[in-house]
């Protein structure tokens, strides 16, 4: 009996063995299911394909692995005790792997002796702060079981800077009254890190920056809170006890809180104030040096006039908290600062680089506007277009877009309204935003210095182009240079009228004057009295309002909360001024603009190319 006396049946239907792997059991050659068969034809019921099946012929070839495998990146790199050792492009090739997400994977990975290391660090501080003690659990606690966490630091240039291990605890199992009461922890904003650096340009003041290690174990607790050992370190004879906590971890609910707490409670007794509008910016006098510190959780900037005053200051911290010097400032929160002779400038070109490349445009061909103004987007009313991807972009553009770029405020604002159910219109206007960037790579925000006073741009675009009721409004402040605060957003009521429209937006602008003038008159360089913000709209009629004592029935419509622009006015916080169109900073904040104006608009607000 040979192949060409069986018979093929095509089918339509067919059975799926879901729960089968059908691979798992071997199975027999071509030439054996047919030996094995009877020689009589009449044991053959019908010939069916159905009971008879072919093992697909495959070649006898001996198959080569082509790579050396990870023995020979390990043994590579087994002598290597310091990362710093290794270069860039070997480290690159051989270590950017994923991060292990468990401590198994990480101590049978390829550069386990960096885990190991990290690991070690990280034990030995917790074990120096005499974090927690050994005891037996009492009767009626329950433990709280904990985990490590691996992470690679990286430059910005994507090289890997440290290799970073945290024993972390699992603070979702905590209960509300009982483990924890109080969560919350202020964090200094971002914009006033962009007015500080904007004053250290005015100033020339020197920018230092210091790491607190371990900043949550600093922390001291109130609760009682019992932890289960850490896997992998129990203590040798004592496997049956548990830690009782004395000091914060991380992953607690209640750790970032104590610790501020601690820094707040430490950086006060050593003469310092802190800021009334940013809790976490603190100011010291040291004869006439001021020296201004801004934390960010574990994240701290030195501002100072005087490089002995910034080493008093240091020589301080680290006699109450484990600190790294980092030097002169080189990156904070991911963005790069870069010093100049006229001022700092910051940057996120590597991200906007690393963005591009992970959404495959990075070869795209670029365009000279963010937005094109002639297109109309629209709710949509048909199934989504890659929602998570379109997703996963506009949150990674909204952290550049907060930090170093204002000249994509509105495109990010507008195109974040559509996140949960994208089309192909939306995608559309999204790739082109994405063509601008890798147009404006290399922009980054120049602080040089002057002006040094503080002014305000503000603008409203009443509903035009849409399907929505609300209309946007959009605003700029300018320090030493460049943008310090902005904002683009959709109005929360429905304006209805042109001059309603610019009267929200002045007062949302009125609420950044209040604070963005609070912050400053509590920083000893700023001086004082302060003199009220020059805030600038390219509406007459707004103006005159905001400006005229008289009530007027036609003006019924603009409703009392708007009032708190004329007290804004009468209490000398802000004076109102009259700019053109064509010279408001603030109007690509609230629409799509023509190559001229957004050259001219970010130029403004400090964007320039590098070199």
């Amino acid at each position: 009996m040979t192949l060409q006396d069986f018979s093929i049946c095509e089918s339509r239907d067919a059975i799926f063995f879901e729960d089968i792997f059908p691979l798992k059991k071997p199975r027999l050659n071509v030439e054996t299911q047919i030996e094995s068969l009877p020689s009589t034809s009449s044991s053959v019921p019908a010939r069916s394909s159905q009971e008879i099946k072919f093992e697909p012929r495959r070649s006898k070839r001996q198959r080569v692995e082509t790579s050396f495998g990870p023995d020979f990146i390990t043994s590579f790199i087994s002598e290597i005790n310091d990362l710093d050792t290794l270069s860039d492009h070997i480290a690159q090739a051989y270590l950017l792997d994923e991060d292990p997400k468990t401590y198994e994977e990480a101590i049978r990975s390829i550069d386990a002796s960096f885990w190991k290391s990290a690991i070690k660090d990280e034990l030995e501080s917790i074990m120096s702060n005499h974090t927690w003690e050994l005891v037996d659990l009492p009767r009626g606690f329950k433990t709280i079981n904990s985990k490590w966490v691996f992470r690679k630091k990286l430059r910005p240039d994507g090289s890997i800077q440290k290799y970073k291990a945290r024993l972390v605890v699992k603070g979702f199992t905590q209960r509300f009254g009982q483990d924890f009461f109080d969560t919350y922890s202020p964090v200094t904003k971002i914009s006033t890190i962009r007015a500080l650096f904007a004053l250290a340009s005015i100033h020339k003041l020197q920018v230092h920056q210091m790491d607190v290690k371990t900043a949550f174990l600093n922390g001291d607790l109130d609760e009682e809170i019992y932890m289960e050992q850490p896997l992998g370190f129990e203590a040798p004879g004592m496997e049956g006890k548990v830690c009782r906590l004395k000091k914060s971890l991380y992953g607690l609910k209640q750790a970032p809180k104590q610790w501020y707490e601690k820094f707040h409670k430490t950086i006060l007794s050593f003469g310092f104030v802190v800021n009334g509008s940013d809790a976490c910016v603190y100011s010291r006098m040291f004869g006439t040096d001021c020296v201004i510190i801004s934390l960010y959780v574990d994240d701290m900037l030195i501002f100072s006039t005087n490089i002995e005053s910034i080493n008093k200051t240091k020589s301080f911290l680290s006699t109450k908290f484990e600190m790294t010097d980092l030097g002169e400032v080189d990156v904070i929160l991911g963005v790069k600062v870069i010093k100049s002779e006229k001022g700092f400038s910051l940057s996120q070109t590597h991200y906007i680089e690393k963005v591009l490349k992970k959404f495959d445009s990075f070869d795209v061909v670029p365009v000279r506007t963010p937005y094109d103004s002639s297109i109309h987007l629209f709710k949509n009313e048909g199934s989504s277009v890659s929602q998570m991807e379109y997703a996963k972009i506009i949150g990674s553009l909204m952290f550049l877009m907060n930090y170093t770029r204002p000249d994509i405020a509105y495109v990010v604002s507008r195109l974040s309204r559509y996140t949960h159910n994208p089309s192909n219109e939306h995608w559309v206007a999204l790739r082109r935003l994405l063509k601008y960037l890798k147009g404006t790579m290399d922009w980054r925000l120049e602080f040089v210095g002057f002006p040094a006073t503080l002014e305000g741009y503000c603008d409203a675009n009443w509903v035009s182009d849409s399907d929505e009721v609300s209309s946007t409004s959009g605003y700029v402040f300018t320090l030493g240079g460049a943008a310090i605060s902005w904002k683009s957003s959709k109005q929360t009521c429905i304006a209805r009228s042109t001059i309603e429209s610019e009267f929200i937006a002045l007062d949302l602008a009125g609420q950044e004057v209040e604070w963005l003038r609070s912050l400053l008159a509590d920083i000893p360089l700023w001086g004082s009295p302060t003199p009220p913000v020059s805030l600038l709209c390219d509406s007459q009629a707004a103006i005159c309002v905001a400006k005229s004592q008289v009530y007027n029935g036609k003006k019924r419509h603009i409703r009392i909360r708007h009032e708190s622009v004329r007290h804004l006015i009468r209490n000398g916080v802000l004076s109102l001024e009259y700019v053109k169109s064509e010279r408001n900073l603030a109007d690509p904040l609230t629409k799509g603009l023509s190559r001229k104006l957004v050259l001219d608009s970010s130029r403004g607000m400090g964007l320039k190319p590098i070199g």
